[in-house]
């Protein structure tokens, strides 16, 4: 499988406890996620798709990226921009606190007519995925040409597209601009990966019931439905959703979507049952959520 992973890689903060210190990384939920595919499944063939500067930033993040056998053909670069940076802090629950600086960040370049990517630069994948942040980082038309792109991009055979709903608020102009284009995701969808607490929170749905109508109106039928430690519910068949135990401890939540997204990808896009690829996910999240950071050592523990 060629899988293509889009959307923005940042240089990563972690805050260490009430110290000034802080150890430097590199993340981006669709890049964690791109990890966690590779890792999992080390024969699918796993791209990366974004725009980075010319700057030595921009050359460690690439670097970073090829370390996790991850192709970086498919990065742009433009001198004019450099990459995103976050500030992450975590409380005694293992919750998380964001500080972010990327309104310049290069990636908000992607699918602009000077940058791409085309469909031509597309179609040699057979899978495409990305999240809510990476449209909500776009201008308004870069996200119209990129869902246009999808589109003709689904109606090749044999190609799918996959998502996850990741809703940042503040990305957005408005909660109505984030329901108009990540409705319109879903409609564009073959894999679905959204979270109950991001689904409730942008279309105001009552309960978990209310969210799993309105996503399968939607005519998701393929997919899991995240809801943390009580498990993932298989959006086809509810009802066949693996029992899942939650972990003892969380000492950091980053990147537990992320890292389910990509063992769930890796697992059904090798063939494994939707059930099968669902525990992988979850198992892989409870692993993650363990250590601190994004991206972890998964044989660990």
């Amino acid at each position: 499988m060629k899988i293509a992973c889009i959307g923005e890689v940042m240089i990563e903060l972690s805050l260490m406890g009430d110290s000034r210190e802080a150890l430097v990384g590199v993340a981006g939920d669709t890049f964690n996620t791109a990890v966690y595919l590779k890792r999992t499944v080390a024969s699918h063939e796993v791209s990366y798709l974004t725009v980075l500067g010319t700057d030595s930033f921009s050359d460690q993040v690439v670097e970073r990226i090829a370390a996790e056998q991850i192709d970086v053909s498919g990065i742009a670069r433009t001198p004019d921009r450099v990459p995103g940076l976050y500030a992450i802090k975590t409380d005694e629950n293992g919750e998380r606190s964001f500080t972010y600086w990327r309104d310049q960040a290069a990636a908000r370049l992607l699918f602009s007519p000077e940058i791409g990517p085309t469909l031509d630069d597309l179609r040699h994948f057979d899978v495409l995925y990305y999240s809510a942040i990476s449209l909500a980082i776009l201008p308004a038309e870069a996200r119209d040409r990129f869902l246009s792109l999808l589109m003709e991009f689904r109606s090749m055979p044999g190609k799918r597209v996959a998502f996850d709903s990741n809703y940042r608020p503040r990305l957005w102009a408005s909660q109505a601009e984030a329901q108009q284009y990540i409705a319109e995701a879903w409609r564009q969808c073959d894999i679905a990966l959204p979270s109950i607490d991001d689904e409730m929170d942008l279309f105001n749905d009552e309960n978990e019931d209310a969210a799993l109508q309105r996503l399968q109106q939607y005519g998701l039928t393929l997919g899991a439905l995240k809801r943390g430690a009580s498990g993932p519910l298989d959006l086809g068949d509810p009802a066949s959703s693996p029992a899942c135990t939650p972990v003892d401890q969380v000492v950091d939540s980053t990147a537990a979507g992320d890292s389910f997204n990509g063992a769930y990808l890796a697992r059904l896009l090798d063939g494994a049952t939707p059930q099968q690829a669902a525990r992988a996910g979850h198992d892989c999240a409870s692993l993650v959520v363990q250590h601190r950071g994004a991206i972890v050592d998964i044989s660990q523990g």
